[in-house]
C-alpha cells in the first residue's frame, strides 16, 4: 500500500526571483529519515492563444540549458504579486504582443515532478488584440502563426520538443477542439 511521506523539516539552500532550492528531511512509515533536494516555485502559466483566422501563436526562442532553439506556447513563472490568470495575461502580452480578456483554464500539470514542485496551469485564449510584445531583457522571440496540422506535424518531427508545450497542446486537443 502506498503511503504519504512525512516531512520533518525543510531547509532553504538558495533562492532567486524564480525558484528556491530546498532540502527536506522526511520519513516513510515513521522509519529511517531521508533527504530530498528539490526546486520550489510559485508555479507557472502557459497560454494556448488562437487568432481569429484559426491559427495559433507560438514563440521561438533560444534555450540556454539545451543550447537549442525552441518553439513554444507563451509561458512564464508566476510572480508573487500576480494571480495565475493575471500572470497568464502578462506573459501573453510580454511574449506575443497580444492581450485578451478571454482566458479559459483547461488543465494543469507538473513539468518535472521528481525535481520540482511546480504546477503549470494552462489557459486557452482567443479574442486576441495586438499591442506589440514587451519581452524581458534576456528574452528574444520570433512569433509564429501555425495551424493545428502544422503543430501536430512539428510535434511528430520534434521541431516542437518542449514538454510543456506538448502537454498544453494535448489539453487543447482534448478539451477545446473536441467541443467544436
Amino acid at each position: 500500500m502506498l503511503t504519504r511521506w512525512k516531512k520533518i523539516s525543510s531547509m532553504m539552500k538558495y533562492e532567486n526571483k524564480y525558484w528556491t532550492y530546498l532540502i527536506d528531511q522526511f520519513t516513510i512509515d515513521g522509519s529511517k529519515e531521508f533527504e530530498y533536494h528539490y526546486v520550489h516555485t510559485l508555479g507557472s502559466t502557459m497560454i494556448v492563444p488562437q487568432l481569429e483566422n484559426g491559427k495559433f501563436l507560438l514563440v521561438e526562442q533560444y534555450r540556454y540549458l539545451n543550447d537549442m532553439f525552441s518553439l513554444e506556447f507563451p509561458c512564464g513563472s508566476i510572480e508573487k504579486e500576480f494571480s495565475k490568470i493575471e500572470n497568464a495575461k502578462k506573459e501573453l502580452v510580454e511574449e506575443t504582443g497580444y492581450s485578451t480578456e478571454s482566458l479559459v483554464e483547461i488543465g494543469f500539470f507538473s513539468p518535472y515532478n521528481g525535481v520540482g514542485d511546480e504546477i503549470c496551469t494552462v489557459y486557452f485564449a482567443n479574442q486576441l488584440k495586438n499591442f506589440g510584445s514587451l519581452p524581458d531583457e534576456t528574452e528574444k522571440f520570433i512569433i509564429h502563426e501555425l495551424t493545428e496540422d502544422d503543430i501536430d506535424k512539428k510535434v511528430l518531427t520534434n521541431e516542437i520538443w518542449d514538454g510543456m508545450t506538448i502537454s498544453a497542446w494535448t489539453f487543447y486537443k482534448t478539451k477545446i477542439r473536441e467541443r467544436k
